[in-house]
């Protein structure tokens, strides 16, 4: 599937600039126009002690890039609390001078259009905007609205939900390609993140990013919008791949997947999904166009019910991290590309030391060594079934002393209560691994519990951990004289894993490491 070549939609990138003076933001503007916006919103009702002639004559002077003018009131979401009759003066001086765009909200253009003041005999754009409080309406009802917002004689629609669940953007897809005007339409804060990424795909006018220093939740950078996603490749036929997690904002998958993607000719994009309710996800965003997950913390073992058939490995783990959409059939297939990413690395870090003390050695390393498994969620279970399939012996601590137990008899080890694990005494040479979210940015001086005094009996420490890349266990570990092997080696490993599924092409190993290697 190639196509990645050329540029694909007409989907514009605009900076919102929310600066307290004119000066800093026309300071702003330039800095948008570096990071790579094609266009600025400005927010005239953050500008402090706003002098309207003035200030618009200064902005729009020196203005590096068409703008959008937006004085939002408060009942609107803005920040404007002064005279209602003074704001729409200040728009229209605004359009007056040259604005390329202006914003009226649909309740005062409804008026406008009635009092015949919305005719428009320069080249300002309108856009009529609407903010929908509350749960996202359903199609018909988001159609009906942007019908009314059409007739007030628009020539652009926007409509911004906040949305409770990432399920409800679907919504915004819908209309933005049914639409047969410009529409631009999102949804704010973390969980509305894919209806900037995905825009482009289903159409939208423009994608809104942030400016460095101004990062907003749910609104991507400038500099991702135009380097990681690179919006301008995308199109209707691109297909999405998501990483479902929750929380999403830690992940490095798409600075490795995209350009990966990329690289390969390959049509499709990866993006964060937070993700609420699986169930719902699922039901939801079943159309071809999604075509494959990665899944994280915490639903690697809750999601495995909602594939329709799981590969047998990811089965007897018990956790899926890999799920692609069968074309043939729409069904969601489950893998598990974890357990040989994690083990594969533990193996090789042993075996190259071995290799380097001309130590001679046939088979796995891990044979027949303790394996001391903190956390027995999706992560540790793959480690556990790893490290069994290589004849190791596993001692499991978990917070979940019962959920230790289950997989401690899956794997025939041994479970433990977590608060031993401060005094457990290991035999020398055996492998610790953490498999819990313990030391995960920003909690990095955090650590799993385990005696500073017995990390030089382990032979070697694996942390599933890798932002950041060298975890305060790691680091513990390292003083103390053990082998330290962390997530990003695993991570890279089940991403090649994952990338070889996603996309039936070989993943071009040698890239990807380098690209882990710039971005961790």
């Amino acid at each position: 599937m190639g196509g990645t070549g050329m540029l694909n939609n007409s989907t514009m990138i605009c900076a919102l600039l929310m600066a307290q003076s004119v000066e800093q933001m026309v300071k702003d503007m330039h800095q948008a126009k570096a990071e790579g916006a094609q266009l600025v919103e400005i927010r005239l009702d953050y500008i402090k002690n706003f002098q309207p002639h003035q200030d618009i004559q200064i902005i729009l002077k020196n203005k590096p890039l068409p703008v959008i003018i937006v004085y939002r009131p408060k009942w609107e979401g803005g920040q404007y609390e002064g005279d209602e009759n003074s704001r729409l003066e200040a728009l229209c001086l605004a359009r007056e001078m040259g604005a390329d765009y202006i914003d009226f909200e649909l309740k005062v253009a409804s008026d406008l259009t009635r009092e015949q003041k919305m005719k428009n005999d320069n080249a300002t754009k309108v856009i009529v905007s609407h903010n929908i409080d509350g749960m996202t309406p359903k199609d018909e009802e988001l159609s009906n609205l942007a019908a009314s917002i059409r007739a007030t004689g628009a020539d652009i629609i926007k409509v911004v939900v906040n949305i409770a669940d990432i399920t409800e953007i679907a919504k915004i897809f819908h209309l933005l390609s049914h639409c047969q005007v410009p529409i631009i339409a999102y949804s704010v804060g973390e969980r509305g993140l894919i209806s900037q990424l995905l825009c482009p795909k289903f159409g939208g006018f423009l994608a809104y990013g942030s400016i460095v220093g101004h990062s907003l939740p749910g609104m991507p950078s400038l500099y991702s919008l135009r380097h990681t996603y690179k919006l301008d490749y995308l199109n209707s036929e691109t297909k999405v791949f998501g990483l479902v997690s929750k929380p999403v904002g830690h992940s490095k998958g798409p600075l490795l997947h995209n350009p990966t993607l990329r690289h390969e000719n390959f049509n499709g994009v990866y993006v964060p999904m937070f993700v609420d309710n699986l169930e719902e996800f699922f039901s939801i965003y079943s159309s071809p166009d999604f075509a494959g997950f990665s899944v994280g913390f915490p639903y690697k073992e809750a999601v495995v019910e909602y594939c329709h058939e799981v590969h047998p490995l990811a089965e007897s783990i018990g956790a899926v991290n890999t799920i692609v959409r069968r074309p043939c059939d729409g069904k969601l297939i489950g893998y598990n590309t974890d357990c040989e990413a994690a083990i594969t690395a533990i193996e090789d870090a042993l075996k190259e030391k071995r290799c380097s003390s001309n130590e001679v050695s046939s088979g796995t390393p891990l044979s027949g060594k303790l394996f001391v498994l903190v956390g027995a969620g999706g992560a540790g279970r793959a480690l556990a079934f790893g490290a069994k399939s290589r004849g190791s012996r596993i001692v499991i601590f978990d917070i979940d002393f019962e959920r230790a137990k289950s997989l401690a008899c899956a794997v025939s080890g041994e479970a433990r209560v977590f608060e031993e694990v401060v005094n457990f005494q290991p035999e020398k040479g055996a492998i610790l691994a953490n498999a819990t979210p313990l030391g995960m940015h920003p909690n990095t001086d955090q650590r799993i519990p385990v005696a500073e005094s017995t990390l030089g009996d382990y032979e070697l420490v694996f942390d599933a951990v890798y932002t950041p890349r060298k975890t305060k266990l790691l680091k513990d570990a390292e003083a103390a004289g053990a082998i330290i092997v962390g997530g990003v080696e695993m991570f890279l490993r089940q991403a090649i894993g994952q990338f070889n599924l996603f996309t039936g092409h070989e993943a071009p190993t040698e890239l990807m490491r380098e690209i882990i290697m710039a971005n961790f």
